[in-house]
């Protein structure tokens, strides 16, 4: 294992830089498109990636048209689908994190949510892209003939929630103190939603029309082992603070077909997560996906809110115009050179 004590700062100023690589929910049409044909190191990694994920796989090519939908589809319904959502993420995860390994940061750790932790296994080696790819194509192809279900995020803790809960809907992600996605096929959580609701909790509904991180998907992933015990499994040139177990990835987790196998069925425990990254150490937190959803929960944390530790988004807070994502990305690189590091609290 790396040792997480001996870090460096890099040129993001006096803190070492950690990434933090989100996933379903976070998506939206044209995410980071904007940086396409623009900003070479991105366009290069996006083509490969999109290139990776069209090839075809074992159950069928569910991805075709990928780049088409990315570049120009303005159907948030589409885009929302898991044969999308799921490999798009993954793609504009890996590219802006390939942008931000290309302006000579090295990251100390790498945080992914979800599909992102997909993501962050390539970024430090322990898949090559083309087999994250392969990886992605399966889960994707399987979960693509799930049945319908989806996800509500709910002001209040799991301990708040769990006496209104039954075994069709469960806790999917704990994002924060009082942030608990909770996820389940689409009957039992519409129900399960409108009891939340009329006993006051704060309800919304998150952008999954899949029951992700549920026992439901578990029929779909009977059998994903096999693919992912074939391939060839590295280990992590950089640290991985898993999502699914709140501590640095090892080498032997790493390669046990079963550990990403049971990612789409396994509740995302990002917020004991991001408690582990940030314990002892201040950090800059850069958000590099979609979106600023992780930078927002970040900066919850007393380590954030004190300005001991900063969060730094790459992109805009939702869809807009394409010079929005490239003056985001941009402003964010001025801010992560020396001696230039966000200040209290993020940007």
């Amino acid at each position: 294992m790396t040792d997480h004590t001996a870090e460096t700062a890099g040129p993001s100023g006096d803190r070492p830089v950690a990434l933090l690589l989100p996933g379903q929910g976070s998506q939206h049409v044209r995410m980071a498109a904007g940086l396409h044909g623009v900003e070479p190191v991105f366009t290069d990694a996006m083509d490969e990636a999109l290139a990776a994920l069209a090839a075809p796989g074992p159950l069928g090519l569910r991805t075709a048209g990928l780049r088409e939908d990315w570049l120009d589809c303005r159907d948030s319904a589409v885009t929302g689908h898991v044969t999308r959502s799921q490999p798009l993420l993954f793609a504009v995860d890996y590219a802006l994190g390939r942008l931000v390994l290309d302006w000579s940061i090295r990251p100390v750790a790498l945080l992914g949510h979800s599909i992102g932790e997909v993501a962050a296994a390539v970024l430090t080696g322990i898949f090559t892209l083309r087999d994250a790819a392969a990886l992605v194509h399966d889960r994707v192809t399987r979960l693509a003939d799930a049945p319908p279900g989806g996800m509500v995020a709910v002001a209040a803790s799991p301990e708040e929630l769990a006496p209104l809960l039954g075994g069709e809907v469960v806790v999917a992600a704990v994002n924060a103190v009082r942030q608990t996605v909770l996820a389940g096929l689409a009957g039992p959580l519409r129900a399960t939603t409108e009891e939340l609701r009329a006993a006051g909790f704060v309800v919304r509904p998150v952008a999954s029309f899949t029951a992700f991180h549920s026992p439901a998907l578990a029929p779909a992933m009977e059998g994903a082992d096999d693919l992912i015990a074939a391939l060839p499994v590295g280990d992590p040139a950089i640290p991985v603070m898993s999502g699914y177990t709140a501590r640095y990835l090892t080498p032997a987790e790493a390669k046990e077909p079963g550990f990403w196998s049971r990612q789409p069925l396994d509740p995302v425990l990002f917020w004991p997560a991001l408690d582990a990254l940030l314990d002892g150490r201040d950090l800059v937190l850069v958000e590099a996906g979609p979106g600023q959803g992780l930078s927002q929960l970040a900066r919850r944390h007393p380590a954030v809110r004190s300005g001991r530790s900063a969060a730094v988004p790459l992109l805009p807070p939702a869809a807009g115009p394409p010079e929005a994502d490239l003056a985001a990305v941009r402003a964010a690189a001025e801010r992560l050179r020396p001696g230039r590091t966000a200040g209290p609290g993020g940007v």
